[in-house]
């Protein structure tokens, strides 16, 4: 039997004696690490957040096996929240469909969770109607005329089937009484309400496809509704994406089990406390950068250097090279060399070792 398929579903419970230590160090960290990040300042503050949303839309995709642009969903970001960061390039709808859904649940947390709500978010990840190949219903509840919906993995005639969902005709009952709980969850601890949250939903599995990524911006809305804020500076879904099978099978596992998912909220947890200390890197990176600009900040650079210097900012991937230099500029590679060359003479750059064709370039760090 699944969970849904117990006597007292929903009535879920767990052992808070068992939890208490551990969501006391979680909410401790993330009042530590929302204190930091007042401390940066506005600017910072919004790199910070730019760079947390960037990761968290493309790996939130990256769990279904959807790969997103980074810079489009970088640029998709910061047109929407009126940052100049130079270099923006065009987005796909698609990448602007998942953008504008974790934008909406984490920015406007305070709003209610509603059913036309969740369809608007559903059809913003499929803008053509379609997942892959196939033709599904957007913005609907599914209605299993294909057959019921299930999780399955392996090759066509030796599938596994990892789960079994409701029939669809329970959707909308079952539906409205999670809406209802997520407005009016009771006493319980955020923390809790957002691990209960993503379960609760994708048990539910409420459409033909989409579940798992709106189940994660609703735990973000939980999560934002806890800390009173709309700017993120953790991913849950950049450490669910390191953990990937410790998510599916403990997931699997409380689904077959019984109503006390004591070891869900364990693990919900857990991976929370890990991706806000995952937050320090940002907070790093973000200040590395933030030190790096203030030693040229009375040396003009031109718009070709700026626009390449962030980038590697940022974490370009590969060796900088004239040609790369010329092809990101849109200029001659004559024009890149003596870009290069300034940038060298200025300490903002160094030639790494080797030569010839093979010459690269790499960030001077101080």
């Amino acid at each position: 039997m699944y969970l849904w398929e117990k006597p007292d579903w929903p009535a879920f419970t767990w052992d808070e004696t068992s939890l208490s230590r551990l969501l006391a160090c979680v909410s401790r960290e993330q009042g530590r690490l929302l204190g930091k990040m007042e401390a940066l300042g506005f600017d910072l503050r919004s790199e910070a957040y730019l760079r947390t949303l960037t990761e968290d839309v493309v790996k939130s995709s990256e769990i279904e096996g959807e790969r997103l642009d980074p810079e489009q969903v970088r640029s998709s970001i910061a047109r929407r929240l009126g940052m100049d960061i130079g270099g923006l390039v065009p987005a796909d709808r698609d990448v602007e469909g998942v953008v504008e859904m974790m934008l909406d649940a984490t920015g406007n947390y305070a709003l209610p969770l509603t059913e036309e709500r969740l369809f608007a978010w559903h059809a913003l990840l499929f803008p053509t109607g379609r997942s892959g190949m196939t033709r599904i219903r957007v913005g609907q509840w599914r209605d299993d005329s294909d057959g019921p919906m299930q999780v399955v993995s392996g090759p066509m005639g030796r599938e596994k089937v990892h789960y079994r969902a409701p029939p669809a005709d329970r959707i909308p009952d079952e539906m409205a009484r999670f809406l209802r709980w997520f407005e009016r969850p009771g006493d319980r601890d955020p923390l809790l309400v957002a691990g209960l949250a993503h379960l609760w939903f994708v048990t539910i599995h409420p459409f033909g496809d989409g579940n798992g990524r709106i189940a994660r911006a609703i735990a973000d809305m939980a999560l934002a509704r806890s800390e009173k804020t709309g700017q993120r500076f953790y991913s849950m879904s950049a450490q669910i994406r390191k953990e990937h099978k410790a998510y599916y099978d403990t997931l699997e596992w409380t689904q077959k089990g019984e109503l006390d998912v004591t070891r869900w909220q364990d693990w919900f947890l857990n991976c929370l406390f890990r991706a806000i200390e995952g937050a320090q890197e940002t907070l790093s990176t973000v200040l590395q950068k933030a030190r790096f600009w203030e030693r040229f900040a009375r040396e003009p650079l031109n718009e070709r250097q700026i626009k390449v210097l962030n980038l590697l900012l940022d974490g370009f991937e590969g060796k900088l090279t004239t040609s790369k230099w010329a092809k990101i500029a849109k200029c001659s590679q004559d024009t890149a060399y003596r870009d290069i060359l300034d940038l060298i003479e200025r300490g903002a750059l160094r030639k790494d070792s080797g030569g010839g064709r093979s010459t690269s370039y790499s960030l001077v760090m101080e």
